[in-house]
């Protein structure tokens, strides 16, 4: 049943009606496809008379060839990839954008129960510490290093994404040089946790909820949440061609307004059990609820024989502003992309992320809600350790911390500091 606030809500966002009405969106199989999911359950996708059918992908290399040759309208991205597509970081060049990000944090890196017993064994004192620094990981690399031994291998879902900046990043901290340390390859996420039990990798950075599967069949012990490495950061934003947003601009604010109607709804934590019964079921996640609901409940197990962790940020889909397209966060993005060599002229690139990222898009769709908006574009990372209040914005809005794990901060005016 459709509730009266969004029945207002559906009234007040008037404007004309799509121009394309049945469309093809990809997701992959993690918790925060949810958005898209419980958009298309809930019915919020018809109510802004959109005929959707969502397509399962094995890859987001599918997802990025997809729908730059417009097999699919849009999808769920992984948050560099829209840049990376207009870049032309990777095989593929195709001007892409997005107006609205899906969620915030959700990813884990996880090792293997063997590495981590190396680790514990030669640093029992940096294994007790959190949030978890990577020098017991280096002491490991010195030592096969110096026994002439096969680097480790760790594996990331795609190499311009969340998960490989942020595995890079944690490396980088402790003085691992991820491109000569260690050994870095791309696995889907719903094949990660067979590629670890089979040995053909040591360690990963996925979400969920591949890496509570691997705890829960004690194959390996969590380190660090992607929350613990950058407090809020983003992670998946919905993404589509800039041809098909110019051409279909009605069509997409629709689509928008769908999205943040789901997103609202799924930010109410009572709505979380129901929300990981339905991503569960095979057309979706394909995993047990119990697994889902871990992240989706505000609960997470670091280890086999460990106690689950209140963590209520672990999935944030609404609250803190988590659907604006920051601007800083793509140029944090191309930040990384610069250090770790897969694009030489970061200053240009800003200009090209101003026009990826789309916040004036996402300000059409949420004011025709009636819903706040901040009034910047970019802001500072990493300078809050605790809630805080945007005044910069329609009407204050509560946000979560931001802070970076190494206490580093990154500033808009000055990205390349």
């Amino acid at each position: 049943m459709i509730p009266n606030w969004l029945r207002r809500a559906a009234h007040i966002g008037g404007g004309e009606a799509p121009e394309k009405t049945r469309l093809n969106l990809g997701f992959i199989p993690l918790t925060d496809c949810a958005p898209l999911v419980i958009a298309l359950e809930k019915g919020w996708f018809a109510k802004y008379g959109l005929e959707v059918v969502l397509s399962k992908e094995t890859s987001w290399a599918n997802i990025r060839d997809k729908v730059a040759i417009g097999i699919l309208d849009g999808a769920q991205m992984l948050a560099p990839m829209p840049i990376a597509s207009t870049l032309g970081v990777g095989p593929v060049e195709k001007p892409t954008i997005t107006a609205l990000s899906l969620d915030l944090n959700g990813n884990a890196i996880t090792v293997s129960q063997a590495l981590y017993d190396q680790m514990r064994a030669l640093d029992p004192l940096g294994m007790t510490r959190r949030p978890f620094g990577a020098e017991p990981l280096r002491r490991v690399i010195e030592g096969r290093a110096s026994r002439g031994e096969a680097p480790l291998a760790f594996a990331v879902v795609f190499p311009v994404s969340t998960h490989a900046y942020q595995l890079r990043y944690w490396m980088g901290a402790a003085g691992i040089d991820p491109d000569r340390d260690v050994r870095l390859l791309v696995v889907p996420p719903p094949q990660m946790v067979n590629q670890l039990k089979a040995g053909h990798i040591d360690g990963f950075c996925v979400g969920e909820p591949w890496n509570q599967a691997a705890v829960a069949q004690g194959l390996g012990r969590v380190l660090i949440t992607s929350y613990e490495l950058w407090n809020n950061g983003p992670e998946k934003v919905f993404g589509v061609n800039l041809e098909w947003a110019e051409q279909y601009p009605n069509t997409h604010r629709a689509l928008l307004m769908a999205l943040l109607q789901a997103a609202r709804w799924l930010d109410a934590h009572e709505n979380r059990p129901q929300v990981a019964e339905i991503l569960s079921r095979p057309a979706y996640v394909n995993a047990p609820k119990e697994l889902i609901g871990m992240s989706m409940t505000g609960t997470f197990r670091y280890g086999p024989d460990e106690d689950p962790v209140v963590m209520p940020d672990f999935n944030v889909f609404f609250r803190f502003a988590a659907n604006f397209p920051w601007r800083s966060h793509a140029e944090w993005f191309i930040n990384q992309m610069a250090r770790w060599g897969q694009i030489e002229a970061p200053v240009d690139a800003f200009a090209k992320a101003a026009r990826v990222y789309r916040p004036d898009l996402y300000r059409d769709a949420a004011g025709a809600l009636g819903l706040a908006v901040p009034s910047i574009d970019r802001k500072a990372e990493g300078t809050h350790g605790r809630g805080w209040t945007l005044t910069e914005a329609t009407e204050p809005l509560a946000m979560g911390a931001d802070r970076f794990f190494d206490g580093a901060i990154f500033e808009p005016a000055e990205p390349l500091a």
